[in-house]
């Protein structure tokens, strides 16, 4: 009776009130209403939509037509590249990521591994404008990019605190998941710090969220209820639902500056080896618990040598924040650039004591930046370059020996013998090349032909050929 009852008290309700509109007592409006009074999600959208860019990048690679079983063999590609060739053919390889306009005269933030490799970006507005853009920088460790179109007065995004943002806020997330442009999703902050290690992506401090994110998504806004970027959407579980990361937008603060005036981050560099704290070390360390990392070697010459840091020295906390764990150290270090000072909270033989140690530049950055390529790089058509930690990373490279080929033109007598990037160059005409400096001191040498010693996937092989005229 108590359903019946408050079902027909619904009914005679609605009846009022359908009558009220149709002769006019109860004013009606066309235009939808916020669920809850002072929604600010549309709001959100409306404003941060015009400097949220979506980005096409085009990539010119080798594809065969034909499938050929011994296509990527050294050995088929040595004896038979010429004719290789004839069955092979340069086609772009298309892909699509999201970025968002920072300054007014044309910087754009979005993720490296939206524009590496990419020898063509396009980037679109809000209002279809089809622009071009340049690399400006990028930063394969925190995978940041900066990239740049011409233009002026150009709208921007804010970059708010993500520091401050706390687990269960909503986020809003604007992007071209699947090239379904600005597209707008709404969620909370899952959790903060999550750590991620994917491919070239080895991260510490990643906000994870449930605003759905999906490719396409990458290099996008993840904005507060402010209308503030708090971080950039990078990574996803694709076989989870509900689990996106977005890099922290203080991170990026960090970066974007270096990337725009120097092409790189000038990374912080402490140049200790470290390692956790197990329950036999407290114990024999007479610490209270498991918490901090060990210092188990230090590099010579380097900061942390110079500070006076020691083999055994525990240390507790960067700055004032506790160090759990020897990753949390290295994430510490990492958020900072060349050139910070640091204050390390360390426990030396039972004794607590701070020190201070100044970060400097890992060594080989200056020079792991691509040259121009000398005269005879220019005839074999390919670029060359130091072997550094990112480009280990990036091509798996087994061992650091000679050069890493990064870049080999189309239709050029490098690509004809089968060179590619991530190739490394061990020895020019019987001469063993050890760094950039031994390379271009072979290559001067060189008359006539020319035979290399390539390693690829942990196997070395020969190729040849008479230089070009």
């Amino acid at each position: 009776m108590i359903g019946k009852r408050h079902g027909n008290g619904f009914g005679i309700v609605s009846a009022v009130l359908f009558a009220a509109l149709l002769l006019g007592l109860v004013p009606f409006s066309g235009e939808a209403q916020d669920v809850y009074s002072g929604n600010p999600v549309a709001k959100i959208a409306r404003d941060a939509s015009p400097a949220v860019v979506n980005i096409d990048t085009e990539t010119i690679v080798q594809r065969s037509p034909i499938p050929l079983p011994f296509a990527d063999d050294p050995f088929f590609r040595r004896f038979f590249g010429e004719e290789f060739e004839r069955f092979s053919r340069s086609v772009p390889m298309r892909g699509k990521g999201s970025g968002f306009l920072v300054t007014k005269d044309g910087y754009v933030l979005t993720n490296n591994h939206v524009v590496q490799r990419a020898d063509k970006i396009t980037v679109t507005l809000s209002d279809g404008r089809e622009l071009e853009a340049k690399l400006v920088g990028r930063d394969p460790t925190f995978d940041l990019a900066v990239i740049k179109v011409e233009g002026n007065n150009f709208p921007v995004l804010e970059l708010g605190d993500s520091d401050r943002i706390d687990v269960g806020e909503w986020v809003v997330a604007i992007g071209n998941p699947f090239g379904l442009e600005h597209s707008v999703t709404v969620g909370v902050i899952s959790a903060k710090n999550r750590s991620v290690n994917a491919g070239d992506v080895n991260f510490q401090g990643f906000l994870q969220t449930d605003a759905a994110i999906n490719p396409g998504n990458s290099g996008g806004p993840l904005l507060n209820l402010d209308g503030k970027v708090v971080g950039i959407n990078t990574a996803i579980i694709p076989y989870a639902q509900g689990i996106g990361f977005a890099i922290p937008v203080n991170m990026a603060k960090q970066v974007m500056d270096d990337l725009v005036r120097f092409g790189k981050v000038k990374r912080g560099w402490l140049g200790v080896y470290v390692q956790p704290i197990t329950p036999e070390i407290a114990e024999a360390y007479g610490l209270k618990g498991t918490e901090g990392a060990l210092v188990a070697d230090i590099q010579a010459d380097s900061p942390a040598a110079k500070a006076g840091l020691l083999r055994g020295d525990v240390i507790l906390a960067v700055d004032g924040t506790p160090v759990k764990t020897h990753q949390d150290l290295v994430f510490g270090i990492r958020r900072h650039l060349a050139g910070d000072t640091v204050v390390l909270d360390v426990v030396r033989k039972g004794k607590s004591e701070a020190i201070r140690v100044q970060l400097e530049e890992i060594p080989g950055t200056e020079e792991a930046t691509e040259e121009a390529p000398s005269d005879l790089e220019g005839k074999l058509g390919l670029n060359v370059s130091p072997v550094t930690e990112e480009l280990r990373r990036r091509y798996s490279l087994q061992e650091n020996a000679g050069v890493v080929i990064t870049k080999v033109e189309g239709g050029s007598p490098a690509e004809r013998l089968g060179l590619k990037a991530g190739d490394q160059i061990l020895e020019v005409n019987g001469t063993a090349v050890k760094d950039l400096t031994s390379w271009k001191r072979a290559l001067g040498r060189v008359k006539g032909s020319i035979v290399l010693v390539v390693q690829r996937e942990g196997r070395t092989f020969f190729v040849s050929m008479r230089l070009p005229e």
